[in-house]
């Protein structure tokens, strides 16, 4: 695990060994164990280094036998040993036992389909001397992050967008439209990011740069179908593919943890890894604290557990910080103990296991159909499914809007899933945002064209998979995947996530939509393959997410007096109607509203941007944690 920076810039102006070492030493939290760098008149290419594979000699750059290709590269190849096995065969020379060499006489080998032989997560760069071309790629799910920018004649790139405020080239500069649409989403929604003219690499996507253009290609996308198979048979092939994934997923020289909350996806990683330490965070309250739970269950299967509790006052003062690291704001409650839960497992191991992934893969969150306990409810919408799609889409139709018990379930289980669904968060719907946006943040793009392109791509799926497809190229990579690499990172930990590998892709495309959401529960049948390594109170248990006690930290008098405080500054003007959201704040404190997740997003965005445009990108400074 790594961190990555480069540019191309033929200016002989350009001190590039000054600016490549100060691009580096932003990311230094990425790679404390060594860093490297080549530069020469057209390029320079950064690397810091979490040593994880190859420990004495996988330092980067990496060249090739005659130094023509030089690669740096952030990541993991989990399939490396045998790729190289065959390279071997073919001639290629080694000078060590690194993944990240593999890649670079694959490519050598195989040009641009060795993407479709490696699994992994990944983003890398190549630079080749003889022609002069810079080619990259990102992972298949955007596991590993990758953004670039061109300015004032400089190509950038790196995994943090950070680095970049090191050049003298870059021109910091608020992207005004990604404000509106965060403030539905949570995140930064769009392909450009909060920094105008810095965009992501997308997943499953690579890039060439050469002779001043830019050239982006999908190599990869999810083929999503269904098989006959029978409950079993799925149960059977889920859970060959999550052992082997597992196994395949602790490939290190170093010892390999894992986290574990209450829910079922880490309990059933943990439960298959069995590993020397497992690591979990809560609050102080029961109803907050999922270390707890997590205790109950390494002691029912006889693993260790190391778990601490994270007060009010470490998550508002480490808050700065953990937006610091994100880039870009992110008002996911779950960035919290998050933060603390890779610092914790930082303490011990380099490499944690997590369970990210499955939710999308197969069908974990109670959005994609369950919305109600009462069982006649789901026994009517079961019965309906069954009709003709322009049937159920009339009879969907005609629910819209309708108050009575079970009428959301009945809807969101007939609809077509583009009428309704964007995600796993909806803060503010958008005529909302408006209400509390200045006039010249209101103009973006809206919601139903940020997610209409994802949906133009699948519309011969089930309505089901409709909402994975879209959450595996929305939710996923800008909020679910971007928060676990950077707060992992941010503690010089490398995070993996073994259900989310394209080997269980194939598995989770081909499941029969009547084994993903049933009325009994969501993840119907990877939960009864997780039954065979679990206790029924884990396996079966309804998904909580990360629980975080917003709600009473926002009604507690000293922490409602801390954000109060940051919405009455004078820049808060800037963005929003500085009355109605102070109103907003005041009235959720004495209980007359219950909207904690609006006035967090705020708050979110309002100390993002006081690091980044009034502090000037600088790192907050906090006390270390004991």
């Amino acid at each position: 695990m790594c961190g990555i920076v480069g540019f191309v810039d033929r200016s002989a102006v350009t001190d590039k060994e000054k600016n490549i070492k100060a691009m580096m030493d932003t990311i230094v939290h990425r790679g404390p164990n060594s860093s490297g760098q080549f530069i020469d008149k057209g390029v320079a290419l950064g690397f810091r280094r979490l040593s994880i594979i190859d420990l004495e000699g996988g330092t980067q750059p990496i060249y090739n036998e005659d130094k023509t290709k030089i690669i740096t590269f952030n990541g993991e190849i989990y399939n490396y040993q045998s790729i190289r096995e065959d390279l071997i065969k073919k001639g290629h020379i080694f000078t060590t036992h690194s993944d990240t060499e593999v890649l670079l006489h694959g490519y050598e080998e195989y040009g641009v389909d060795l993407l479709q032989i490696i699994r992994g997560m990944f983003a890398f760069v190549i630079w080749d001397t003889e022609k002069q071309e810079l080619f990259g790629a990102r992972d298949h799910f955007g596991i590993k992050p990758l953004y670039y920018t061109e300015m004032n004649g400089t190509f950038m790139y790196g995994s943090e967008i950070k680095s970049f405020l090191k050049h003298p080239n870059f021109v910091k500069e608020l992207n005004e439209e990604a404000l509106k649409p965060y403030l539905t989403f949570q995140y930064s929604a769009l392909d450009e990011t909060f920094f105008k003219n810095v965009y992501r690499i997308k997943e499953g996507h690579y890039f060439t740069y050469k002779d001043g253009k830019l050239d982006i290609q999908e190599y990869w996308d999810v083929s999503e179908g269904e098989s006959n198979m029978n409950l079993e048979e799925t149960i059977d092939l889920i859970d060959k593919t999550v052992v082997e994934s597992v196994e395949a997923h602790r490939i290190a020289d170093v010892e390999v943890g894992s986290f574990l909350s209450s829910g079922v996806d880490s309990s059933y990683v943990t439960a298959v890894l069995r590993p020397e330490h497992s690591y979990s965070i809560g609050f102080g309250d029961k109803t907050y604290n999922e270390s707890v739970e997590a205790k109950k269950l390494t002691d029912l299967i006889d693993l260790k557990n190391v778990s601490r509790v994270v007060t009010g006052e470490e998550a508002f003062e480490y808050f700065p910080l953990i937006q610091y690291h994100l880039d870009e704001p992110d008002s996911n409650p779950s960035c919290v103990p998050l933060y603390f839960l890779t610092e914790l497992a930082s303490r011990d191991v380099r490499v944690a296991l997590s369970g990210e992934g499955a939710d999308e893969l197969f069908a974990g969150y109670q959005a994609y159909g369950v919305n109600t306990r009462s069982k006649t409810v789901k026994v009517v919408a079961e019965g309906l499914k069954k009709l003709p799609k322009k049937m159920r889409y009339s009879i969907a139709r005609s629910l819209k809007g309708k108050t009575f018990k079970g009428a959301l379930h009945l809807y969101t289980n007939l609809a077509p899933a583009e009428e309704f669904f964007i995600g796993q968060a909806r803060v503010f719907e958008e005529s909302e945002a408006d209400d509390y946006l200045q006039t010249k943040y209101q103009d973006s793009k809206s919601v139903q064209e940020i997610v209409a392109p994802v949906y133009a791509k699948a519309q011969d799926l089930s309505e089901v998979k409709k909402m994975q497809y879209l959450d595996l190229h929305q939710w996923m990579p800008k909020d679910i995947l971007l928060k676990a690499d950077k707060l992992a990172m941010a503690n010089s930990l490398e995070v993996r996530v073994p259900l989310l590998d394209k080997e269980m892709m194939k598995v989770a495309q081909n499941v029969p939509t009547k084994y993903l959401i049933t009325p009994e529960n969501t993840k119907f049948a990877f939960r009864q393959a997780a039954a065979r390594h679990l206790p029924e109170e884990w396996y079966n248990r309804e998904k909580l997410g990360f629980p975080v006690p917003i709600k009473d930290w926002l009604r507690e008098e000293k922490y409602y007096k801390l954000v109060r405080d940051v919405f009455q500054q004078d820049f808060v003007k800037e963005f929003f109607d500085q009355d109605k959201i102070i109103q907003l704040l005041d009235d959720n404190y004495k209980e007359k509203n219950n909207e904690r997740r609006k006035i967090w997003t705020i708050y979110t965005f309002l100390t993002w941007y006081q690091v980044y445009f009034i502090n000037d990108g600088e790192k907050p400074v906090v006390e270390q944690i004991a």
